[in-house]
């Protein structure tokens, strides 16, 4: 894409009335209320109940610094998940500058991601019931999806919202441009190139201007090209108008 759109923090889809959520290190547990109604309502019971430990994926950057002797073909050879050395200067050149052969000592570059996982601590969760008359009824919540804050959650958030618009396109499809686009960077920004001399930079996971992120924005996401679920969202909806799918996307775009 000649690059548009960016940030922010990954969000969690509104809480359905009636639950409660815990935090857990990256990750929101819901919990039904269950409620007790009626004139002879009783008395009240608390439950305590475990939950299972989970296992969350986590994306992270992965950053190298900048030592004397290092060139961006040394740099890129050394770490498998850099591409190639004009992958690793475009997902740079913020940093580095209009020169790929002037990198100095110090310099932080990104070279990729890694995926970890980590176990969210087991929660007590409490819920409480009542002891009710005949007439007492009980309300049965609905289930409340949460995603992690990071690019596995942005991206899965995103197809979710996807879906109910209509707008194909598949994890690894976003993932591979994500990666091409702004090495998993949510604030990324291209300040070099013929949009940005236009004064309309490139921002961005997937690297969206300005106009083209208002024209393929999708309601119930953020108006903030770098917000990164609207950011993915509004890249996908261009994607999948110009070329069928962000899946058919294979470079520059």
């Amino acid at each position: 894409m000649a690059r548009r759109g960016k940030h922010r923090r990954p969000r969690t889809s509104p809480l359905t009335r009636g639950m409660v959520a815990v935090g857990t290190s990256g990750a929101a547990l819901a919990l039904p209320l269950v409620s007790a109604t009626g004139a002879h309502a009783a008395t009240q019971t608390t439950q305590v109940a475990q939950v299972a430990q989970a296992a969350v994926p986590q994306v992270s950057l992965v950053t190298y610094k900048v030592v004397a002797g290092d060139t961006l073909s040394k740099i890129a050879k050394d770490h498998a998940t850099a591409g190639s050395w004009q992958d690793l200067y475009k997902a740079n050149r913020a940093v580095i500058g209009n020169d790929p052969t002037l990198i100095h000592p110090g310099l932080t570059l990104t070279v990729g991601t890694k995926t970890t996982k980590t176990s969210a601590k087991s929660a007590t969760a409490v819920s409480a019931t009542a002891t009710k008359s005949a007439s007492a009824s009980t309300a049965t919540p609905a289930s409340a999806k949460t995603y992690t804050n990071n690019l596995d959650g942005w991206i899965k958030q995103s197809l979710d919202i996807m879906a109910k618009s209509g707008i194909p396109g598949s994890y690894d499809g976003i993932h591979r441009n994500v990666m091409r686009e702004s090495s998993g960077n949510p604030l990324a920004i291209n300040n070099w190139d013929s949009n940005a001399a236009a004064g309309i930079p490139s921002k961005g996971l997937l690297q969206v201007i300005d106009p083209t992120f208002t024209a393929y924005h999708v309601p119930g996401t953020a108006m903030d090209p770098y917000d990164p679920v609207a950011n993915i969202t509004a890249a996908c909806n261009y994607a999948a108008a110009k070329y069928g799918s962000i899946d058919n996307v294979n470079g520059a775009y």
